[in-house]
C-alpha cells in the first residue's frame, strides 16, 4: 500500500456505495504500479468489499470462480 496510488486517498474512496464511486476508484487504480499485487492480495484473502486492484466485488468473485473452475481436476471414467 505504501507504493500504491491509493496511499494519498481516503480509504472511503475505495469502498463506494454506487457505480460512480467504483469508476472513480478504478481511475485511481488504472496506472497504479502495484495494481496486480493488490488484486492478488484481495483474491488470496477473500476480501469481498471495496475496489482492490481496480476490480469491483463482482469482478473479483468472477475471477475467483474462474480460477476455482480451472483448478478443478477433470475426472476420467474408469473402464471396468
Amino acid at each position: 500500500m505504501a507504493r500504491g496510488r491509493c496511499r494519498d486517498e481516503p480509504p472511503s474512496r475505495f469502498f463506494p456505495s454506487d457505480g460512480v464511486g467504483v469508476e472513480i476508484a478504478r481511475r485511481i487504480c488504472a496506472d497504479c504500479p502495484v495494481r496486480a499485487s493488490c488484486l492478488e492480495y484481495a483474491l488470496r484473502n477473500g476480501i469481498d468489499h471495496g475496489v482492490w486492484g481496480g476490480t469491483s466485488e463482482r469482478e473479483r468473485r468472477r475471477i475467483a470462480r474462474r480460477r476455482r473452475t480451472a483448478a478443478e481436476p477433470v475426472l476420467e471414467p474408469i473402464d471396468s
